[in-house]
């Protein structure tokens, strides 16, 4: 297989894109990443509202006589709201789906049965009960998906202020530019496939692109490991043996410190406008995980000025 064909078969393909919306302003502000990539890869939307156990909850057990109308009550509600939602996206191949269950329960059912290629969501950042969107089904969705995850928080301006308008109107397309990609890896073994996505993406929306490993554990002997950084530097450069088809130069970073910390303010010098990371999965002990376990990941997630892209190793 030559450069040109091993590139044409690590490109990234996305056909159909899963947006999980609770329909809250945060679940909004995902919406024109959603639009903008069926846009660019010709994919088709799938989008799904899961109304979980929790929302039949009441102070008091119901009746269970009544139960099923409560659900009724809810479900059609849902339903009303995944069509205004649907008719915003007249202009894009979609379906809808409206499911009860647990969250990641379903989400994993519609990803294997549709082949989701990329699951889009937003969240507030915050834990609790009840909400698709809350920081604690968010994180155990992006760590324990099968597919990338794309997860727009709460610090990314919406990129649909444009998009004020009321809830019947169609979505207009919208262009989404990554006009620079941090890509950020502990450099395990498996990090050739997360790194491969970004390279891909890089290549696909002509982005600039920058490699970065943060060094967590340095301790108090920092004067003493000099070739860290070099021996760092050296395995990024690894990742990008072919650098045919990027526009520009890939950057390779290594720094010591926190990792979420210092992932964010990296970010932030490099304006970047999505942040990809590789995910550890959910069985691994998060004690072990460093910029991917599931505080740090997290951590960046709500911190984040951009989106971000976790890829499961």
């Amino acid at each position: 297989m030559n450069l040109l064909e091993e590139r044409i078969e690590s490109a990234v393909a996305i056909k159909n894109i899963l947006f999980a919306t609770d329909f809250s302003p945060v679940s909004e502000a995902a919406l024109p990443y959603v639009a903008a990539l069926s846009l660019r890869y010709g994919g088709t939307v799938h989008v799904a509202h899961v109304l979980p156990n929790a929302v039949l909850l009441r102070p008091g057990a119901p009746d269970p006589a009544i139960m099923g109308s409560i659900y009724e009550d809810v479900h059609s509600a849902a339903q009303e709201q995944i069509q205004q939602l649907a008719q915003r996206l007249r202009g894009y191949p979609h379906k809808t789906y409206v499911r009860h269950g647990d969250v990641h329960d379903v989400i994993a059912e519609i990803i294997r049965d549709q082949e989701i290629d990329l699951l889009v969501l937003g969240t507030h950042g915050r834990t609790g009960l009840g909400k698709l969107i809350m920081g604690s089904v968010a994180e155990e969705l992006f760590r324990r998906t099968v597919c990338p995850v794309l997860t727009v928080g709460p610090k990314v301006p919406a990129a649909a202020r444009v998009l004020e308008r009321r809830h019947d109107h169609e979505l207009p397309p919208v262009q989404v530019k990554f006009r620079h990609i941090l890509y950020a890896t502990d450099l395990r073994p498996d990090a050739a496939q997360s790194a491969n996505y970004a390279v891909s993406l890089a290549r696909e929306f002509q982005s600039r692109l920058t490699l970065l490993h943060v060094i967590e554990d340095f301790g108090s002997h920092l004067h003493e490991h000099p070739g860290q950084i070099d021996t760092s530097l050296r395995m990024l450069e690894e990742l990008v043996p072919d650098q045919e088809g990027l526009r520009y130069r890939p950057d390779f970073v290594a720094e010591y410190g926190p990792p979420a910390e210092v992932i964010l303010q990296t970010a932030g010098e490099y304006e970047a406008d999505l942040i990809v990371l590789g995910a550890r999965p959910a069985a691994e002990r998060l004690a072990l995980a460093t910029h991917f376990g599931g505080s740090v990941a997290h951590k960046i997630v709500v911190g984040a000025i951009c989106p971000v892209l976790t890829i499961r190793g």
